[in-house]
């Protein structure tokens, strides 16, 4: 006659594993909010600058940070972020020569664009886009067409600069992208005005659980 599994005790039961339950309960209660922007852009400039500030304001907000871990916009956010106490996860690339940015408090290494790009975005209950090239106009793409498809349910996906408008008017001008598409973002001209979007319209997005693998301490 066949015996039925036992743990150690005897009882039939497996045993509570309070670290996993630990870890569960953390990820359904963390609030993530990606951060997209270019890696050329310097200290001095606007951009690095409203990042800072951003990730100053979503981790002094209880938010946690992602971002594409590298350069630019990317440092700045974290930056702000950890010299705030927040956490500050890089999601990386295998590819990349480039070392991530020091202030990360945890690094996930992709082995390719879109599994980089489906972790910038899948557990996110907002998004930020600051200034810079075609890396963030795909991610920005990638997030708004999600959207569009009802694939990912409405979050806030804020545009932060003047020179998003006028973008996406040409899109609008030369591409099919109708008004309801457009509808879908949100503009902001300041740090404030895009935290302050995210406070309002993130609240009530569920984000999924992680798929199982791990963090890894940067």
């Amino acid at each position: 006659m066949a015996s039925r599994p036992s743990d150690r005790c005897g009882t039939g039961v497996p045993p509570v594993n309070h670290a996993q339950d630990a870890r569960a309960t953390h990820a359904m209660n963390e609030r993530i909010i990606t951060i997209f922007g270019g890696s050329k852009c310097r200290e001095s400039d606007a951009e690095y600058l409203e990042a800072i500030r951003v990730g100053e304001m979503l981790a002094d907000a209880g938010f946690t940070i992602c971002t594409g871990g590298y350069s630019g916009v990317m440092e700045a956010a974290s930056r702000g972020a950890h010299e705030r106490g927040g956490r500050v996860i890089g999601i990386t690339m295998n590819q990349f020569k480039s070392e991530p940015n020091r202030y990360l408090t945890e690094k996930f290494p992709s082995a390719h664009f879109y599994e980089r790009l489906q972790r910038l975005i899948t557990r996110s209950v907002g998004y930020i886009a600051l200034r810079g090239g075609m890396g963030t106009v795909t991610e920005i793409s990638l997030v708004w067409n999600k959207m569009q498809t009802r694939v990912l349910e409405p979050r806030p996906l804020v545009l932060l600069g003047d020179c998003w408008p006028p973008i996406v008017r040409a899109w609008q001008r030369h591409l099919a992208v109708s008004d309801s598409d457009v509808e879908i973002l949100r503009f902001a001209t300041t740090p404030e005005e895009a935290v302050d979007i995210i406070l309002k319209e993130s609240d009530g997005v569920l984000s999924p659980l992680p798929s199982g693998e791990g963090w890894v301490k940067a």
